[in-house]
C-alpha cells in the first residue's frame, strides 16, 4: 500500500505527544523524518519517537525528495514562511492551528500553494472524529429542533511557564488563537455558516507578555443565533460544547480532547450516544493522506480555511479594540 511520507518541521510538544503518534497509527501515512534548528536535538527527538531520519535544519529537511508532505507545528508566526517554504520545496503541508495571523496571511498560504500543486490543511483534529458528522446530520434532521444558541468552552491553566511561546504576543500567543479558536472553528462547523460580527471581553496579563490570559465572547450568526464561548490558559480546565435546540440539548462533555461520546437531552430523558473512540489524529493524517494519494477533496476548504481565522482574529481584535466587530 502506498503511503505518505511525512517530515516534521521542529520538535514541538503537540507533535511528540499527538500528531506524530497519531500519523505513526494510521493506515496511509509513516514519518520518515524529523527537523529542528539543532541536530542534537533532532537526533535525540527522533530516537525517542521512532523517526528514521533526523535533520539538523528545516531547509535540509525540505530538500530531501524522500518526502511528501509536512507538518508544521511551529509558534504561530511561523506558519506562514514555512508554509511558503515548504510548498515552494513541493511538499504538501498540514500546519497547526491556527493556520495564520491573519485572513491576509491565509490568502498568500494559500495563493503560493495553488501555483505550487500543493495541498495545505489546517491541523483542526476533533473536526474528523465521526460524531461531529453524526451531530450535524442530526441537527439537519430536527432532531433538536431549531438551534438556538452553542456555548463552547475550552480552558486550562499554564500561567506559571513563563517562558511558554503562547506568552509572546508578537508571535500569535493568547488564549484565543491557542484555544479559543476551537469553540469557535465547532460552531462554523455545525452551523455551516459564518459569523456575522463578535463581541469579546478578555483579561490581558502583563505577568505573560500583555497575551489575553481569558477571553470571554459572543459571536453572532444569522437568524438570532450565536455562539458563546470562552478560553482561558489561567483557569481550571474544561473543554465542552452545548448545542441548544428548541427542543432538546446536544452536549459534548469532551467536545476537542478525550472521550468521544455525546449525549442528547430532551427534558428528563438523556440518550448517551457512544462512538468508537478512534484517534482523531490518525484519522486526520487518513484524510490528509486521501486528498494527495487518491485526489480527494479536503475535508475543509481553502475558502473555510480563511473564513476560520477571519473570525478568530476579529474575537481578539474585539477583545483588545473593546468593541464590537462586524465580519459580513
Amino acid at each position: 500500500m502506498e503511503k505518505l511520507r511525512w517530515g516534521i518541521l521542529g520538535t514541538a510538544s503537540i507533535g511528540k505527544r499527538s500528531v506524530i503518534p497519531g500519523i505513526q497509527e494510521s493506515t496511509s501515512n509513516e514519518v520518515v523524518a524529523v527537523a529542528s534548528r539543532s541536530m542534537e536535538k533532532a537526533s535525540d527527538f527522533a530516537k525517542e519517537v521512532g523517526i528514521p531520519h533526523a535533520y539538523g535544519s528545516y531547509e535540509e529537511l525540505l530538500a530531501d525528495p524522500e518526502i511528501d508532505a509536512v507538518y508544521i507545528p511551529l509558534p504561530n508566526h511561523l506558519h506562514k514562511p514555512w508554509t511558503i517554504k515548504a510548498a515552494q520545496a513541493g511538499k504538501h503541508i498540514l500546519c497547526e492551528k491556527p493556520i495564520a495571523l491573519n485572513a491576509d496571511e491565509a490568502k498568500e498560504m494559500v495563493t503560493v500553494c495553488k501555483e505550487e500543486n500543493v495541498l495545505l490543511a489546517e491541523a483542526y483534529m476533533y473536526r474528523h472524529q465521526p460524531r461531529y458528522e453524526d451531530i450535524k446530520s442530526r441537527i439537519q434532521a430536527g432532531e433538536i429542533g431549531d438551534i438556538r444558541g452553542i456555548h463552547g468552552v475550552f480552558t486550562f491553566n499554564n500561567a506559571t511557564d513563563f517562558e511558554n511561546i503562547r506568552y509572546t504576543k508578537e508571535w500569535g500567543g493568547g488564549s484565543i488563537y491557542d484555544v479559543g479558536c476551537y469553540p469557535i472553528s465547532a460552531a462554523r462547523l455545525l452551523l455551516d455558516e459564518e459569523p456575522l460580527a463578535v463581541t469579546t471581553q478578555a483579561f490581558f496579563s502583563q505577568k505573560h507578555g500583555g497575551v489575553d490570559m481569558m477571553a470571554s465572547g459572543l459571536m453572532e450568526f444569522s437568524n438570532g443565533v450565536a455562539l458563546t464561548f470562552d478560553c482561558s490558559m489561567w483557569a481550571s480546565g474544561r473543554n465542552e460544547l452545548e448545542i441548544l435546540g428548541s427542543d432538546g440539548r446536544i452536549i459534548l462533555k469532551n467536545a476537542f480532547l478525550g472521550d468521544q461520546t455525546y449525549q442528547i437531552v430532551k427534558g428528563d430523558k438523556i440518550e448517551t450516544i457512544q462512538q468508537e473512540n478512534k484517534n482523531p489524529y490518525a484519522l486526520q493524517a487518513d484524510d490528509f493522506a486521501a486528498s494527495v494519494l487518491n485526489g480527494k477533496p479536503l475535508k475543509f476548504s481553502y475558502e473555510n480555511l480563511i473564513a476560520g481565522i477571519k473570525s478568530v482574529k476579529a474575537a481578539l481584535d474585539s477583545a483588545e479594540k473593546n468593541e464590537r466587530i462586524i465580519l459580513s
